[in-house]
Order: structure tokens, then C-alpha cells, then sequence
């Protein structure tokens, strides 16, 4: 399957905090100044609109993906993971809100969290309580739904270190919170995990498990597992070793820890790993692969999405880039970043893993989503996880073995040639390959991927997997670097433009059965916010300029939008008040590692600032403003 754009013919934080310490750093390591300016770019020739393009059939009831057989969407009106349920699809099974009234939404209420910063965070709601999680610094509110307005119950404040904010690669983002047995788990930027009391926001515990001094902070949202809490620590830019920590969710004690490089035994790899392919194989492939130590400062940070599979007692995960960028500098695979584990959730032993990005090249972490579906694949249904990658491929991998069963591009991608099914390994494009000294020109995708961390949904009513995704290309350049630990550690300067088409994002419904996009809404902006759906047969998502919407799931069609006060980079959720009505509810704050230009005001006349993203946003300060206030939607009474 191939991309429908042609490349041109003649083609020319991640770290913000601080962004003036980063700039210095990037200026001081690389040392070649800015990237030369090429003489074409892309056009941006493209008129948007809110029709879709029509790309395929809705596919049949008996050919469409399914939920996993145990997966349980929350028919109770609550919303406890940030992901909807340990499957990761996003679905709820609440219709109060469809197709055929949608557009009649109203706002009902708001909470302003007083912070300008990038909220990525969706609230939760267990009975009649929203929870609301913030950036730094990681406050949590309770807020009562049984009352107009929804006032404050109680509100935490869990104080981290100040320093945290100075060594956050991509601005000072938290992910959310995640409700179980009464208590309220999250994390704090400076690298702890805490439980609180839901009913009182007492505090139960609290764990360090990361060490700012070194580079390490805490973004992700954590995973509740069979009585363990899993955690994974962030900072692939600053040289640090990543890790997944499992807590005891009554005491938070360590009750085990895998780092994603050096020896097996560190790994928590032994006698259960059985990797599919054979290049996943062979004795401590976590040093062997690297240059000498290098694996002590490798990065694989897993910084994003977990998802578990009761049945089989797994979870699933991906690791982060390695470091530095500077692929010179890191000769061979370089185990186990930029890759999929499954581990066994009581032991962390693990039992398959699969590289996207062997020895990554342009910051392809592969920490994004995994879904966990069943498939009908040559006449039987299939255990799968699906992922649309940072690397532009949306893969479909047996959930059991570690088999890559299907690999095609959802986004334009000219830096992979294919996969390969055989070794499961990408087939890369020699004249995409950075070189020390040189500018690379037009690579795609840039650095953020055909999608970031921003979650997709998927809806068992259409069988399509719903993809919030870029449309990025980027130049980049290498030179050597050094690590000097607590910053950056990158090599790279880059700068970002948008994709074939001149739009920067796309809203996309993909068919993971037959492989291949069913529609498309092309956004302006890249597309940084989550996705939704519900059984009422509605998609919702954001845009960077504001504006929050829902498409009908079967077509397309944009039934309702509004336009809020700052960017969407959240998650938008769904339940069910107290009240009995369907509610639906976003985080508009702009920021994060997109949005850096206007949470973080950076100089839009430096196209490398943010590594380059900000040269591909600097008309954002024009359409957004920073903020940080949730809104809440709902039909009239």
C-alpha cells in the first residue's frame, strides 16, 4: 500500500523547559548554526474543509474487527483509565448522544485549573465525582457532579520540586490519573508515583521512582493491573536509562522494575522470552548492540500507553528513542528501544518483544497506543494488538506471539520503504539516512511521527480504528555530542514543515481488517489531541486552534463544533451524571511539545527552536491563546 501523495522532485520538547537553556545547548553541541534554507518546500495549495474524503467502504459486520472477547467498555456511565479500559480503545458504550442530535449540544459547566500551560490530561468520573489531574504542578481535584456547577469536594496538592519544570523534555504535561479500589493513582513531573484516598484526597502513598538530577521525569498516565500500579519513567533526550516500574498498589514498594537496556537480567528477560524473529534473539542483546556503555545512557524511556490483557495476564508497552539522536553516535540495533514488549504482568518477566526502529533514526518512539482487538484474519479470529506508529505504519501484531501480521502506511512516509513481514524489520530509504556534517532533506515523517502519544479509539459498532495523526515532514542534521548528565542529550538540529498537501494533520478512519483508510478529514493543524467514540455512532476530537468536534463514526461528517477558548491537546471523555444524562468533556489548553510556541512563548523568528517544530507553527500564536479550562457538554434538558 502506498501513500497517495508524490514527493517533490527538487526538495530542499522535543525539549522546551527551559527553552532558553535547550536552545543554548542545541546551539553548543551541534555547532553548524541553522539548517540551510532549501530553495522548495511543499506548498501549502491545499483548501480544507470539514468533508471527508471517502477512501473505502465501511466494512460488513462479519468482516470488521471486534473487541477482545473480555473487554468490558464501561457500561456504568463511569470513566476510570484515561484509555476508557486496559483494552486502550476509548469506546463507550453510552448512546444518549448520537447522530441525530449531537448537533444540539450545549456547554453545562466549566472548571479552570488556573494554569496556562499543555493539559493532555482527560478528567476521570467514578459515581458522582470528577477527578481532574493538572500540569505541573500535578494538583488533583475532586469536583461534585450532584451540584450545579460542579463545585470543588477536595483538592491536592502534592508540592514536587520546582527543578522538574527545567529538565521536562516537552513541556510540563501530566497524562492522568488512573481510579481503582477506592484509590487514585498518578504521578508527579519529579518522579513520583502517589495514591490518594478518592472519597477524601487523603494521602494513601507516595513512591519516588525517578531522579530529576538526572534527567528523568514522570508524564505518562499510570496502568492498574492485577493489584500492581505501572509506571515508566520519560527523558530519551537528556541521556537517561529508561524503565517500567510495577508498585503494590496497597504500600507502593517497588515490586519490580525492567529497564529497557543492558544485561537480560536486567531486562527481566529469561527462560518465558520467545521473540518471534530471530533478530530479537541471542544473550544480553541490551549491551551487545550498542557501542561500549553505551546502553547505560540509552534512553527507550516508556513514556506512554499500557494496555492489559486479564486473560493472558499481559501488558503491553512500547520504549522510547534512543539516545542520543545523533544515530552516528550508536552503532547497531540498539536493544530494546524504540520497540513493543509484552510482559507478564505478576513477574515483569518478559515474554516477546518487537523493534519498529532498529537503530532509530529520526526519534520514532514507539511509545504510542497499543489496542487490544480480535480480528478475523484468513478465516479465524486473531488476538491482536493494532498501533498506529510513530513510524507512519499502522501494524497489526498477534498479541500472543509477536508476529507482525500486517504493517501499511496510515501517513506519508518516505523514510521506510515497506516492511518486512519475513524479518519484521523496516526496509529504510538510504536517501533518507542522516549523515554526520550534512543536512537530510525531506524526511517524512519528522521527528513526531505519523502520530504521537495522542491516543486513538476504536468503535466494535463501525470497526474502525479512529486515527488522530500528523502530516509533518522535517530536514535534519547530525554532529557529534556529549552526555553531560541532567541535559540534553540530542546531536541533532531539525526543522519541521507540513507533509504532502500542505496540511499539517489528518483525522482518519482506518479499517485494520482491510488494511486501509475508510475516510479522512484533513486538519490545518497536526492533529495532537485523542480520540473518542460512543455507540451513539459519534467520534469527537480537537484541533490546535480550539476548536472541539464530532464527525459521525459510518461517514465522516462533521455533526457538531465548538470553538473553546485555547488549543485541544486533551483527551476528550464521555459518562453518565448523576443526573442520568450522557456528558462529554475536554481539556482546552494548548502547549506540549506541538504547541510549545504559545504555552512556552517561544521566539517563532528561530524555525530549530523546540527541535524544529516550532517552524511549522509559528501561525499558532495567531489562532490560539495559552489556558487551561475544561469544558463540559451535554443535550438540553
Amino acid at each position: 500500500m502506498s501513500a497517495p501523495a508524490a514527493e517533490p522532485s527538487d526538495k530542499p520538547s522535543r525539549s522546551l523547559l527551559p527553552v532558553a537553556i535547550l536552545a543554548a545547548v542545541l546551539a553548543a553541541l551541534i555547532g553548524f548554526g541553522a539548517l540551510a534554507v532549501a530553495a522548495y518546500y511543499p506548498a501549502r495549495t491545499a483548501r480544507f474543509s470539514d468533508v471527508p474524503e471517502v477512501l473505502g467502504a465501511l466494512p460488513q459486520p462479519a468482516a470488521r474487527a471486534q473487541l477482545a472477547s473480555w473487554a468490558k467498555p464501561p457500561a456504568d456511565g463511569q470513566w476510570t483509565w484515561q484509555l476508557g479500559e486496559s483494552s486502550g480503545t476509548r469506546f463507550s458504550p453510552l448512546d444518549q448522544i448520537n447522530t441525530g442530535n449531537v448537533g444540539r449540544l450545549e456547554q453545562v459547566f466549566t472548571f479552570d485549573s488556573g494554569l496556562k500551560r499543555g493539559h493532555e490530561a482527560g478528567p476521570l468520573v467514578v459515581g458522582d465525582t470528577m477527578y481532574v489531574t493538572t500540569p505541573y504542578p500535578n494538583d488533583v481535584y475532586a469536583l461534585d457532579l450532584t451540584k450545579p456547577g460542579a463545585p470543588v469536594k477536595w483538592h491536592y496538592q502534592p508540592h514536587p520540586l520546582k527543578a522538574a519544570q527545567g529538565v521536562a523534555c516537552c513541556d510540563v504535561v501530566n497524562r492522568g490519573a488512573v481510579f481503582g479500589g477506592g484509590r487514585l493513582f498518578f504521578n508527579t513531573l519529579d518522579g513520583q508515583t502517589i495514591a490518594l484516598d478518592a472519597a477524601t484526597g487523603h494521602e494513601v502513598w507516595r513512591t519516588k521512582i525517578a531522579e530529576i538530577n538526572k534527567g528523568e521525569t514522570i508524564t505518562m498516565a499510570p496502568l492498574l493491573a492485577e493489584g500492581r500500579v505501572l509506571v515508566g519513567t520519560s527523558g530519551g533526550e537528556m541521556g537517561v536509562r529508561g524503565s517500567l516500574v510495577a508498585l503494590d498498589a496497597g504500600s507502593g514498594t517497588v515490586a519490580w522494575r525492567a529497564w529497557s537496556t543492558g544485561p537480560d537480567k536486567d531486562v527481566l528477560i529469561g527462560p518465558e522470552f520467545k521473540p518471534f524473529y530471530a533478530s530479537e534473539r541471542g544473550k544480553d542483546l541490551g549491551v551487545s548492540s550498542w557501542n561500549p556503555d553505551g546502553w547505560v545512557i540509552g534512553g527507550g524511556n516508556p513514556w506512554g500507553w499500557i494496555s492489559y490483557d486479564p486473560e493472558l495476564h499481559m501488558i503491553y508497552y512500547g520504549t522510547g528513542n534512543p539516545g542520543p539522536w545523533n544515530s552516528n553516535q550508536r552503532p547497531g540495533d540498539n536493544k530494546w528501544t524504540a520497540g513493543v514488549f509484552a510482559r507478564d504482568v505478576r513477574t515483569g518477566q518478559a515474554r516477546w518483544f518487537y523493534q519498529s526502529s532498529p537503530h532509530d533514526l529520526f526519534d520514532y518512539d514507539d511509545i504510542n497506543e497499543s489496542l487490544l482487538l480480535d480480528l478475523p484474519i484468513g478465516g479465524t479470529l486473531r488476538k491482536v494488538l493494532v498501533r498506529p506508529a510513530r513510524t507512519g505504519f499502522f501494524l497489526v501484531i498477534d498479541r500472543i506471539t509477536g508476529q507482525v501480521l500486517s504493517a501499511d502506511p496510515f501517513a506519508y512516509v518516505n523514510s521506510i520503504k515497506r516492511i518486512d513481514l519475513a524479518t519484521g524489520r523496516p526496509v529504510m530509504n538510504p536517501d533518507k539516512e542522516p549523515v554526520s556534517g550534512r543536512v537530510t532533506r525531506y524526511i517524512c515523517p519528522a521527528a513526531p511521527g505519523g502520530k504521537d502519544w495522542n491516543p486513538s479509539a476504536f468503535s466494535p459498532r463501525t470497526g474502525l480504528v479512529y486515527i488522530p495523526h500528523n502530516n509533518l515532514c522535517m530536514d535534519e542534521g547530525e554532529i557529534d555530542t556529549n552526555y553531560i548528565a541532567g541535559t540534553p542529550y540530542l546531536g541533532t538540529e531539525a526543522k519541521m514543515f507540513p507533509g504532502p498537501g500542505g496540511n499539517r494533520g489528518f483525522f482518519t478512519a482506518w479499517d485494520p481488517v482491510a488494511r486501509h483508510a475508510v475516510w479522512r478529514v484533513r486538519e490545518d493543524l497536526p492533529v495532537w489531541s485523542g480520540a473518542l467514540a460512543t455507540a451513539g455512532d459519534v467520534v469527537f476530537y480537537g484541533t490546535m486552534d480550539g476548536w472541539f468536534k464530532a464527525l459521525d463514526a459510518r461517514t465522516g461528517k462533521l455533526l457538531w463544533e465548538r470553538q473553546l477558548a485555547s488549543g485541544i491537546i486533551g483527551m476528550p471523555m464521555t459518562y453518565r451524571g448523576p443526573d442520568g444524562r450522557q456528558y462529554v468533556a475536554i481539556f482546552a489548553g494548548v502547549g506540549g511539545w506541538s504547541g510549545a510556541i504559545v504555552s512556552g512563548a517561544l521566539d517563532p523568528g528561530d524555525p530549530t527552536t523546540a527541535l524544529g517544530f516550532v517552524n511549522t507553527m509559528k501561525d499558532l500564536v495567531r489562532r490560539t491563546d495559552a489556558g487551561g479550562k475544561l469544558y463540559v457538554f451535554a443535550l438540553p434538558r
